[in-house]
């Protein structure tokens, strides 16, 4: 097999982990999008403030330390104790889904029936709030991030994969990270965990009807603080599994909250209102900015990775605004 063409294939292999980890946030949008029409901003941050809290938990940090001893003047920093990752895991989850309520009780139901741009606002605020509220009651300063998931590249594939350069001594295998095989089993996992349960409980379906019809949905018993609490605690949870992921690849450092922007392209073409479009949007993002960069990078001067997603994004809004999964909107005069 030719070397060029080698390289090619273990670019799109590289790029469908990339667009996994893309799908990851989107994930997010897209479930409180279809519950409740809200675009929320604060998506990334939550990915952001999920993973602060999980590596001060583990870390058996004081939270809010730097107040209190600024405060009192004492030197407290922890508590002696570290937790294991899967028990951090589950109490980070508690405060997600507390941080879901909080959200819910104070903002949320005052702002039932309000436009749409009241409601997109009011997550602006919301992001920049929790991540002052973070910074607040963590710490600025960059985590690592050490839950047990395995770094580098696979050895094992390199070696079996050698065979395809057929003697070619520049050819070594293919090098795929075993972070990035990990979360798209993961997100495989996930996505399938989230489609069955929007189709097959009663909560799913309940949540469906919200998201068609706020007051149909009332009408016939749904309560929507409930629905409100269920969906952003589920958002908070796919935050947490993408904070995991990237805070585990680039630590935990506050520009872990611009991954959201790299979800908005990924969200134009999958559509707003698609599990399976986030997935799939995702991996067309990945494929496409590295093929892209492999191919049209070395002619222009490479960095196209930084506007590549961007520029096809924009192509589908010209052509197809409502995404290659997302429901046509047919208005009549």
């Amino acid at each position: 097999m030719p070397e060029q063409l080698l390289y090619a294939v273990e670019v799109t292999l590289n790029g469908l982990m990339a667009g996994v980890l893309y799908s990851l946030v989107a994930l997010g949008f897209v479930l409180i999008f279809k519950a409740s029409g809200i675009f929320n901003y604060a998506q990334g941050v939550m990915a952001l403030f999920a993973a602060l809290t999980l590596v001060g938990i583990m870390n058996g940090q004081v939270p809010f330390a730097h107040l209190i001893n600024a405060i009192f003047g004492t030197e407290v920093h922890h508590f002696g104790w570290h937790v294991p990752a899967v028990l951090a895991i589950v109490l980070t989850m508690v405060v997600m889904v507390g941080f879901a309520w909080v959200v819910n009780h104070f903002v949320l139901r005052h702002l039932v029936n309000q436009e749409p741009i009241i409601l997109f606002m009011a997550t602006i605020g919301l992001a920049y709030f929790l991540e002052g509220f973070g910074d607040l009651m963590w710490g600025s300063d960059i985590k690592k991030l050490e839950v047990g998931l395995p770094q580098g590249g696979s050895f094992w594939i390199e070696e079996n994969t050698q065979w395809l350069g057929f003697g070619n001594e520049n050819f070594y295998g293919f090098f795929l990270d075993r972070l990035d095989l990990v979360a798209t089993v993961i997100a495989a996992i996930l996505v399938i965990g989230l489609v069955a349960f929007s189709q097959y409980t009663k909560q799913g379906r309940a949540l469906r009807a919200v998201a068609d019809d706020h007051q149909a949905a009332l009408s016939v018993g749904i309560s929507l603080n409930f629905i409100w609490v269920l969906v952003w605690s589920l958002a908070g949870f796919v935050a947490l599994v993408a904070g995991i992921m990237w805070g585990a690849k680039s630590g935990v450092q506050f520009s872990l909250s611009l991954i959201a922007l790299k979800a908005l392209p990924v969200l134009m073409l999958g559509g707003f209102t698609s599990i399976p479009g986030a997935i799939v949007g995702g991996l067309i993002i990945g494929v496409g900015e590295k093929l892209f960069e492999f191919s049209i990078g070395p002619l222009v001067g490479g960095a196209t990775e930084n506007w590549f997603a961007y520029v096809l994004a924009l192509v589908f809004l010209v052509f197809r605004p409502q995404g290659l999964f997302g429901e046509k909107i047919i208005e009549r005069v």
